[in-house]
């Protein structure tokens, strides 16, 4: 006779954490995060938690890093060769942040998280570089400080939309972010159609 497998047993604990942290984020917000709920929520005893991740910030500074690679990938998807590269990427962003509400809302809470982990600085660094090529295949494209500020305005424009779309915050425009971002975009000197 085989013992019954116990409560605790997963095959992934660490995935099973996440997973259950994800949902609460998206159910409850990033405030009501705790290690104990997170525990009972995935089935494992309560010290799993913290066994995996240390405490409350580092399990938010893992899924930060999850999220910072999964907007990577998302904007590196988008061809070197696309026409209006940058305004792609950044319809990307809004789409990541749309379909991953839960990573978007602690990716940008460094309050909340542990500022120097390695795979967070990684990621983050990961982002950056694709935004930073996407500012790179500009027309004429800045360098130096003015490149900086190129890319600082074309990510504020799309977590500023990203953000308030996940608010409900804006009117009704259309049932498409995607389309209503190109537009936004295109509106902005040196960033939208030529």
């Amino acid at each position: 006779m085989t013992p019954s497998p116990r409560a605790y047993h997963h095959g992934d604990l660490r995935r099973s954490v996440l997973a259950a942290a994800l949902d609460a984020i998206r159910d409850d917000g990033v405030a009501a995060i705790s290690l104990r709920d997170l525990a009972r929520r995935a089935g494992v005893s309560h010290a799993a938690p913290a066994h995996h991740f240390g405490d409350k910030a580092g399990l938010l500074t893992a899924i930060a890093a999850e999220g910072f690679d999964l907007l990577a990938a998302a904007l590196d998807e988008v061809p070197d060769d696309t026409a209006h590269r940058l305004r792609e990427m950044g319809v990307r962003y809004v789409e990541f942040a749309l379909g991953h509400p839960s990573h978007f809302a602690v990716m940008f809470q460094p309050g909340l998280l542990h500022e120097a982990d390695p795979e967070l600085v990684a990621a983050r660094d990961r982002s950056a570089a694709a935004l930073r090529a996407g500012v790179d295949s500009l027309p004429d494209s800045p360098d130096g400080a003015e490149a900086r500020r190129t890319g600082l305005a074309a990510w504020s424009l799309a977590h500023g939309f990203a953000t308030l779309q996940l608010s409900t915050s804006l009117p009704t425009l259309d049932d498409d972010p995607a389309a209503t971002f190109r537009t936004l975009v295109d509106r902005q000197p040196g960033l939208g159609a030529p």
